[in-house]
């Protein structure tokens, strides 16, 4: 799946349990079409120890949002979407609201 996303983007969530809250971009799945987001979605997973001084137990992760559920954040605060523009032989991501370089 094609995305405009980047990692370490500034977005927020649209819909789910964590509407209207915004983190930093983390790790893009372009097969699966998923984003992980810091600090959203977390969920309990239980771990195992790995040798006889660790200890096991349950500890919250980050869970994949589907990319459609969230927006990128423009530098005016709000959010927006993205496109590109040519500045002489570059290719630039634009927000679609202010026209400015992202």
């Amino acid at each position: 799946m094609n995305t405009k996303l980047k990692k370490n983007d500034l977005v927020k969530v649209l819909t789910g349990k964590d509407k209207g809250k915004s983190g930093r971009i983390l790790e893009i799945d372009t097969v699966k079409g998923r984003v992980l987001v810091e600090g959203l979605n977390m969920k309990k997973k239980t771990v195992r120890p790995r040798n006889q001084q660790e200890k096991g137990g349950i500890i919250e992760v980050e869970g994949f949002l589907h990319i459609s559920n969230v927006m990128v954040i423009g530098k005016n605060g709000k959010e927006t979407r993205l496109g590109y523009k040519f500045e002489g032989d570059k290719k630039v991501r634009i927000a679609k609201n202010t026209g400015e370089a992202v």
